[in-house]
């Protein structure tokens, strides 16, 4: 059994849930319109397996992608040659993060930057992506808070089952367990997901993925931007430009220039 972040079962059941074009909430309407505007080059960091950058690309922007999981890299770029493009897409810790451009919009995700488990890190992360921005640049990216299926109590029990039946017959199931929560005062949770691979009734891989999250509250972060020396920060809810965050608000979407 492996223990990975985003490994060869996670990226399969990846690509099975998250499909090219596939809005989450109108995050890729939201991130299109906002984008179509640029002349420059374009990062999507934590790019994954092409959900988001291969709808820009079939707009006509010109957009790079950064990702650590050499399978996801590997899904992303297969996904966007069968459609004819070739993006430039990097292999990287966002932390030591050092490519040959600078940037006139870099932006993430689907939450994705709340994977990046320790706040330290996440600081780093920002500083990088800070200084791959063009003078005047824009980073922007999406955040949400915790909900009610987030708590302490699941510490210890398997939970969360799925089955998901692959194009060549295969069937991956998952299956979550919380093994750390504390969402009051490191605004945290990590779960351990098990991957199972069955073909014809036997187990043929399993993987372990270890799923953290770390949240940010909604004023919090906007201070955080300002401290690594992002000015002009704006915060729109639930992929509405200009709606202001609420109690009811599911996602924040922040936009910040160098």
């Amino acid at each position: 059994m492996s223990f990975s972040h985003y490994g060869e079962l996670c990226t399969e059941v990846y690509d099975l849930t998250k499909k090219i074009g596939q809005s989450l909430g109108g995050d890729i309407e939201y991130y299109r319109d906002k984008l179509m505007s640029c002349k420059g080059r374009i990062l999507e960091a934590m790019v994954g397996s092409g959900r988001v950058i291969i709808p820009l690309l079939e707009s006509g922007l010109l957009v790079d992608g950064v990702d650590y999981s050499p399978q996801m890299l590997a899904s992303c770029r297969r996904r966007c040659e069968e459609r004819g493009f070739r993006p430039d897409l990097y292999e990287a810790n966002l932390q030591e993060l050092s490519l040959p451009h600078q940037y006139e919009v870099i932006f993430i995700t689907g939450g994705s930057f709340l994977l990046i488990e320790k706040r330290e890190e996440s600081l780093q992360v920002l500083q990088r992506l800070y200084d791959h921005l063009e003078p005047g640049g824009r980073l922007m990216l999406d955040l949400f808070l915790p909900d009610n299926k987030y708590n302490s109590s699941d510490i210890g029990r398997w939970g969360g089952t799925g089955t998901f039946e692959l194009p060549n017959g295969d069937i991956i199931t998952l299956e979550g367990k919380c093994v750390e929560a504390d969402l009051f005062f490191n605004q945290s949770r990590v779960d351990y997901l098990k991957y199972e691979k069955w073909r014809n009734g036997a187990l043929i891989q399993t993987e372990l993925q270890r799923f953290a999250l770390r949240w940010y509250g909604v004023e919090e972060f906007t201070y955080i931007l300002e401290r690594i020396g992002f000015s002009q920060v704006t915060v729109s809810a639930d992929f509405e430009d200009g709606k202001h965050p609420s109690s009811v608000s599911r996602n924040f979407v922040y936009e910040a220039v160098k």
